[in-house]
């Protein structure tokens, strides 16, 4: 979806304890999620791309709220944003259905892919839900971090800093006990 040019359609880049974000939004909630990246032009770059109409400007309230959960998440502070209204116009209909199924999962919790693709009625499909979240717009709105892969391992992560990352934020949740060490990468 590309967000308009209207005044409650824009994104915002904000800084977080694990770095540089992005969100956008339209008339029908948040449109997109960027997760940290080194500076604050990579961030507002990768936005402009996929939203080339939207103008950068300060969030409207709801945004403000989902901007406060992800700074609040990303400093270390346990958070459950399933409240954040999404707009999933143009997200293919397996990969809705995948993400509503991972914003179930609260902070501290984890589900597999595999698990993901059981409560779809569908249990042959973990691959294609791991790619679903590999393609996941929103996070960490939409939490596929707190995903793994069969048996505990971490599979797959998207986000500046790969896997650590997504242990990083296990860790803060308490999904994980430690911090990750090298033979967790």
């Amino acid at each position: 979806m590309s967000a308009g040019t209207r005044d409650d359609t824009g994104f915002a880049v904000f800084d977080t304890a694990l770095g540089w974000c992005g969100i956008a939004w339209g008339e029908r909630g948040v449109a997109g999620a960027q997760l940290p990246e080194g500076d604050a032009a990579a961030v507002r770059a990768r936005l402009r791309r996929r939203f080339p109409d939207a103008l950068e400007q300060q969030p409207p309230p709801a945004v403000r709220a989902a901007v406060d959960g992800v700074v609040a998440l990303l400093g270390g502070e346990p958070r459950d944003l399933a409240e954040v209204e999404l707009d999933m116009t143009g997200v293919p209909d397996f990969h809705r259905r995948v993400y509503e199924v991972a914003r179930t999962i609260p902070p501290g919790a984890t589900l597999t892919y595999g698990d993901i693709a059981h409560r779809l009625g569908l249990p042959g499909s973990a691959r294609a839900v791991g790619r679903a979240l590999g393609a996941n717009p929103f996070a960490p709105i939409v939490p596929c971090h707190r995903v793994l892969a069969a048996g505990g391992g971490t599979g797959g992560f998207s986000a500046t800093g790969g896997v650590a990352t997504k242990l990083r934020l296990l860790v803060i949740e308490g999904a994980r006990a430690e911090e990750p060490t090298l033979f967790d990468l």
